[in-house]
């Protein structure tokens, strides 16, 4: 091919010496693109053979056309000639290409998963009516967070007022809930977090809930195992334990355990075979074990205010001074604080808050059963909220039990409930206990264990993670791949991490799934209609992907008018493109201004509240700054198309959900936060490594118009030898 470039009257001369190397690089790159589009006329100019074509409502918007230059037909010939043209038109085209690739990796990330069209046989018949929601909700929530979090949170960080980190966890977890129930009943389909945000949000977004639902899986497998391993250990006095310690100790940082669980990495890979074989999740076996949870549970309450005594949520200096004489290890004693209900003050709340959102994880799965619920826009909201005041009931009871039976500062972290009694003087109830606990969790196992295997193989069928996790078994019919990844790393997490750590890792990620869906909401109610249902091309019957559509009744936008006008008082009376991305812009700003806002909270509150000049003056800026980004939000015109559920009060609730979600993360230590970097830092690696080019959607999805690599090579000059 030859390297030349043309000046304005179209005599072409040889390509400067010292450029012909970046030509030739970029004939080759161009020429390697593969067509999708019928090819522009020539005279039209390179600039409008590369135009946009791309979702119309995705946050980086339409693009459009660069302004034509002044090109003849001879300077659309060679590629050489954009780039080494004296003319600064033509010498602007690699910034041009450049922008371009920008914006078409940025719709890389937002694309959406179209869903299929389905026949009316294939949609299964509604039959889940308010209680079964609600027992559904329980079966999923109860588990380790009431057996074990309860004692470690009550001993270490709130004391009674534990009862109160619960009460603030339901409310946020009421806020997250109705954002769950618009979004899950929006894409009338059975699935999960990840799905539902593929489809509404994006590939990028979906990636990190389903990700990070992943995480919150296997961290639940492993905090029921090591619970189970406690719990045994506990029946037989502490034998497990010792031995393990004697035997294979460590000598590592304060956030590992003192000895490696092998009983907890038993367990979880012995139910991984388990599963590996063929087992199939049961909801008999969910019934079962939701009926022996509310029993032990109902057990425990009574005992608590039949033994209890008020005044362990008095206590004073004095009493643990006596109580330290009396011990024969005071190493087993925790700190007073300051003694009295609130020992540990309000952050010691608002850290029990934020680890406490392991004991309301598993309510979501309600949401996802948008259609097979009976008038699901009045069951799902319901049953959400129904499901969680059931579980802060339970979780009072429980926490005000073990809080007035034992003073907080005694209770045993790893077994507290079978200790429990053995203080009051009923040490035959240790031992029913015990062993009720053993079987809960056993039955609890199944829940916490199916759905990992299930996510990793739906984010592999996508492309997103390594297909090959999707190969299924010849003799067991089941993917045992994924199976084995999944309860290898479960058994791994559950060897060498206590569970206190493991609770920390698992609420950071649950905080951030329900942020994602928070934000999900928010700006999906502004958006223009989307056209959610792929859409068939039947004459060579080929599946093609339907692009969004703005709404036929969205009225045109004034390319005039006033953009800052357009803030506070939109032209359209329903969402347009424009509006949608101004909603897109305020919400990513949003929240980063929160963020900055709960970090300033967290780490200096005295700072805020005393009204140091500084720190005051710039909580009260940011509180301003986000008051008027909600008023903007608030001014955007809604899209008045019908839904099963509608979350109210919008945008203040999204928003304000979205503030305690991330103060409450803010709550946790910096080792918990360097080992969720750790894991997402490894997902987005996958990601950007493999996903996003392996993707169904990037198969479906052609990248560039047809014109950038058909045209050129097709009016190069020597193409046609070549």
């Amino acid at each position: 091919m030859d390297c030349v470039f043309y000046h304005k009257k179209d005599s072409p001369e040889p390509c400067p010496e010292g450029n012909h190397r970046l030509c030739q690089g970029l004939i080759a790159t161009l020429q390697k693109l593969p067509p999708t589009q019928p090819q522009p006329h020539p005279t039209k100019g390179l600039s409008l053979v590369l135009g946009a074509q791309g979702l119309p409502d995705s946050p980086f918007g339409e693009e459009a056309a660069p302004a034509p230059h002044s090109l003849t037909s001879a300077s659309l010939t060679d590629p050489c000639s954009r780039l080494c043209s004296k003319d600064p038109n033509l010498a602007s085209a690699p910034s041009e290409m450049l922008s371009q690739y920008v914006r078409q990796f940025g719709r890389k990330l937002v694309r959406r998963r179209l869903l299929k069209p389905r026949e009316e046989s294939e949609i299964p018949t509604p039959h889940l009516n308010i209680l079964d929601l609600v027992a559904l909700g329980l079966a999923s929530t109860l588990g380790v967070g009431v057996y074990i979090l309860a004692g470690a949170v009550a001993r270490s960080i709130a004391g009674p007022a534990i009862i109160i980190s619960f009460l603030v966890t339901t409310l946020s977890s009421v806020l997250s809930g109705l954002c769950y129930a618009e979004l899950g009943t929006r894409v009338q389909r059975s699935s999960s977090i990840y799905f539902y945000s593929y489809v509404t949000m994006g590939q990028l977004c979906a990636f990190i809930a389903g990700w990070n639902f992943i995480l919150s899986s296997l961290i639940r497998t492993a905090s029921v195992a090591r619970g189970w391993s406690l719990t045994l250990d506990s029946l037989i006095g502490d034998h497990i334990s010792q031995v393990l310690r004697e035997n294979f100790p460590l000598h590592l940082p304060y956030f590992l355990p003192t000895y490696l669980d092998f009983v907890a990495l038993s367990l979880v890979l012995l139910l991984t075979g388990v599963l590996a074989l063929g087992a199939r999740e049961s909801a008999l076996v969910d019934k079962v074990s939701t009926g022996i949870n509310l029993l032990v549970l109902s057990f425990i309450i009574l005992s608590g205010f039949i033994k209890g005594d008020l005044h362990n949520w008095q206590l004073t200096e004095q009493d643990y001074i006596l109580a330290a004489s009396g011990s024969n290890d005071t190493s087993r004693l925790g700190l007073l604080g300051s003694g009295g209900f609130v020992p540990f003050g309000f952050d010691g709340i608002l850290g029990g808050a934020a680890i406490c959102y392991h004991a309301f994880s598993g309510f979501e799965v309600i949401a996802t059963k948008g259609e097979e619920a009976r008038n699901s826009q009045r069951s799902i909201p319901l049953g959400i909220m129904i499901s969680l005041f059931v579980c802060f009931l339970t979780y009072f009871g429980v926490s005000a039990a073990l809080t007035l039976m034992v003073p907080y500062y005694q209770i045993q972290p790893d077994n507290p409930f079978p200790q429990a009694f053995l203080h009051v003087g009923w040490a035959p109830a240790r031992y029913v206990m015990a062993f009720l606990i053993l079987c809960a969790l056993t039955s609890r196992y199944q829940s916490v264990m199916f759905p990992t295997s299930q996510q990793i193989c739906e984010m592999a069928h996508d492309g997103l993670l390594f297909r090959v996790l999707i190969q299924v078994h010849a003799f067991t019919g089941t993917p045992l791949l994924a199976i084995m990844t999944a309860g290898i790393l479960a058994g791994v997490m559950a060897l060498i991490f206590t569970i206190l750590d493991l609770v920390d890792l698992l609420s950071i990620g649950i905080l951030l799934a329900f942020s994602l869906v928070s934000f999900s909401v928010l700006v999906l109610r502004y958006q223009p209609d989307q056209n959610l249902i792929k859409n068939e091309k039947t004459e060579d019957g080929l599946e093609m992907c339907a692009q969004d559509e703005i709404s036929p009744t969205s009225e045109p936008e004034a390319g005039t008018s006033n953009p800052l006008k357009s803030l506070c008082n939109p032209i359209s009376p329903t969402p347009t493109q424009k509006s949608g991305q101004i909603v897109y812009g305020c919400a990513f700003l949003l929240v980063f201004l929160l963020t900055i806002l709960s970090l300033l909270l967290a780490l200096w509150p005295s700072q805020v509240f005393s009204g140091d000049p500084g720190f005051t003056a710039g909580a009260v800026l940011l509180l301003l700054l986000i008051a008027g980004i909600t008023a903007i939000i608030w001014r955007q015109p809604q899209n008045p198309s019908p839904l099963p559920f509608r979350v109210p009060a919008l945008p203040v609730l999204p928003v304000l959900s979205i503030f305690v979600n991330v103060y409450l993360m803010m709550q946790m230590s910096s080792v918990t936060w360097a080992q969720f970097g750790i894991w997402n830092a490894m997902g987005l690696a996958i990601y950007f490594g493999y996903g996003i080019r392996h993707s169904l959607e990037e198969r479906r999805d052609p990248q560039l118009p047809a014109s950038t690599s058909q045209t050129l090579h097709e009016h190069t000059p020597g193409a046609e030898s070549s």
